[in-house]
């Protein structure tokens, strides 16, 4: 497994600033936040950019997130799937091969709604192999729908697109309703990308983004998840993705360096 960091861990930091503060670290590989490459590409071209991730030998392991794309219609449709076809277009140029999708069900759908998000899934990943990017759905905990990983392998299953996998976020499979018979039904084709936080001293009930802290620091039991990836034969990346606050006002460049440390400490362990 190859350990990275997501630009979400140091929000306030540019585009730039990561890349510098992540290699500093020993770090050879990044999760990007579009929003702020989209920022940076305002000012610099695709080649210049690419020109400075090559000079800091960093990997753009994947691009966070694409949301949108599943339950939109009408003109908000061609929106979003506008929006996708630009990502996709700078995952292309800059050899972005991940695109973590949002799974759009704040509210409840139902079988109709159910069988366009399948038909919207596929439709995008057709999109994606285009520009050869693969999508990797992430179920999200506090959602009406998709809020499990089963179910998120299950839509994944039903578009039967090969290029769409799922985006295991450990923070949104403990605080959500997924079970740990869900393990079961992973494989190695159909994860793509992983993000690993803790928790400490909140109810899972009432756990936000905002209560990220580092791999370790908390109450998941991490080993074993990594245990059952190493068991996979998962060897893609694994980033430590944190959207604390309390994290987010201190220095972007010790923030990298105890994410990274805990990061791999944690895939380095054995479980005895």
């Amino acid at each position: 497994m190859k350990p990275c960091i997501s630009q979400a861990t140091t929000m306030p930091s540019s585009f730039a600033e990561d890349v510098a503060n992540y290699a500093d670290v020993g770090c050879t590989a990044m999760e990007v936040w579009l929003t702020k490459l989209e920022t940076h590409l305002e000012k610099y071209s695709p080649g210049e950019t690419r020109r400075l991730i090559s000079d800091r030998g960093l990997t753009l392991a994947a691009a966070a997130y694409q949301g949108g794309l599943l339950l939109s219609q009408s003109e908000a449709r061609q929106a979003h799937f506008d929006h996708f076809r630009r990502r996709l277009d700078l995952c292309e140029l800059l050899g972005i091969q991940t695109l973590i999708v949002a799974a759009d069900f704040a509210q409840r759908v139902d079988r109709a709604m159910l069988a366009a998000a399948v038909a919207s899934l596929a439709q995008a990943g057709q999109w994606a192999a285009g520009a050869g990017v693969t999508l990797a759905l992430e179920f999200r905990a506090k959602y009406a729908f998709c809020a499990s990983l089963d179910t998120a392998l299950s839509l994944v299953q039903a578009c039967g697109e090969p290029n769409v996998g799922v985006n295991f976020d450990v923070f949104h499979y403990y605080t959500g309703p997924s079970k740990l018979e869900d393990l079961a039904h992973l494989t190695r084709d159909r994860l793509v990308h992983v993000q690993l936080c803790d928790l400490s001293g909140v109810a899972r009930e009432l756990a936000e983004d905002g209560d990220r802290v580092l791999p370790g620091d908390g109450d998941f039991l991490l080993a074993p998840i990594v245990d059952v990836l190493r068991r996979l034969g998962y060897d893609g990346f694994v980033s430590v993705e944190l959207m604390n606050p309390v994290l987010w006002r201190a220095n972007p460049a010790q923030v990298a360096e105890i994410a990274f440390t805990s990061l791999r400490k944690l895939l380095s362990a054995q479980i005895a």
